[in-house]
């Protein structure tokens, strides 16, 4: 006698808690990025040419030579023209104590992709003026500032042709690997830092930046971070939706955080 196969079917209440959550995921996705696009399209004045585009100082950090604190600083601005719709460039600004300028550390696309004082420390990015993501002074940031410079040069996707927009290696990645090198900072990029989730040391799975977490990353393409600093994140191509616990909040893709505090 055969034996008898059973196929057992989803049931109709099954499928629709499943249509029901792909509707929430797309809308989660398309929602945002479609408001940021009108806010790109009708707002903000960000067409210009890349060339001609203001890179001057946006007024966030006093003259070095008129503030003898050591300092730490990490910035996040809108990226260029229409990729400003999806994502931020960030960057790094340090200053010993009484050093007489600041140094600034970016990650980009031209020639060698570590670039040193490429720009004004505080500069807006081709026209978007820089958020604040992180700020330390003082004996804090003096005891931070070797870390950093340790984790830039230990950096190993510095080479020519490393640099992908998405997605990673970028701005964000390399952000994120000094971030990991100073814990204490207790700092997490926006949702919108595009890269930030890509494996720069090649590891799947691992704490978070803050190390009050943890995160599972598939090529950047897709993951699942969980921490305290970090909140719950959910990153879908590039794409992250979560919440913030710490200071409530929403992370959606394209808006970035909605909430309280940075």
């Amino acid at each position: 006698m055969l034996p008898i196969t059973v196929v057992r079917r989803r049931a109709p209440h099954e499928l629709q808690k499943v249509r029901k959550t792909l509707i929430v995921l797309l809308l989660l996705l398309v929602v945002p990025i479609t408001l940021s696009t009108g806010k790109y399209l009708f707002f903000d004045d960000r067409s210009v040419d890349w060339q001609t585009a203001d890179r001057s100082s946006a007024g966030l950090l006093p003259s070095p030579g008129e503030y003898a604190e050591a300092l730490v600083r990490v910035y996040a601005a809108r990226t260029v023209r229409w990729r400003g719709i999806f994502a931020v460039h960030s960057w790094v600004v340090v200053k010993e104590r009484n050093a007489p300028r600041y140094t600034r550390y970016d990650y980009t696309a031209w020639d060698e992709p570590i670039r040193i004082n490429g720009f004004a420390a505080d500069g807006r990015w081709f026209g978007g003026t820089p958020e604040t993501i992180a700020a330390v002074d003082g004996e804090a940031a003096e005891r931070m500032i070797p870390k950093i410079r340790a984790a830039v040069e230990g950096y190993e996707l510095r080479s020519y042709g490393d640099y992908r927009a998405w997605p990673g290696p970028n701005s964000n990645t390399f952000v994120t690997a000094v971030l990991a090198a100073i814990p204490e900072l207790q700092a997490t990029l926006p949702p919108t830092a595009i890269g930030k989730d890509f494996p720069y040391n090649g590891d799947m799975f691992g704490p978070t930046p803050s190390g009050t977490g943890v995160r599972i990353t598939l090529g950047g393409y897709l993951g699942l971070t969980v921490g305290w600093v970090e909140g719950i994140e959910i990153n879908f191509l590039g794409a992250v939706f979560g919440v913030d616990l710490r200071r409530p909040a929403v992370k959606l893709p394209g808006l970035g955080r909605v909430g309280f505090g940075h």
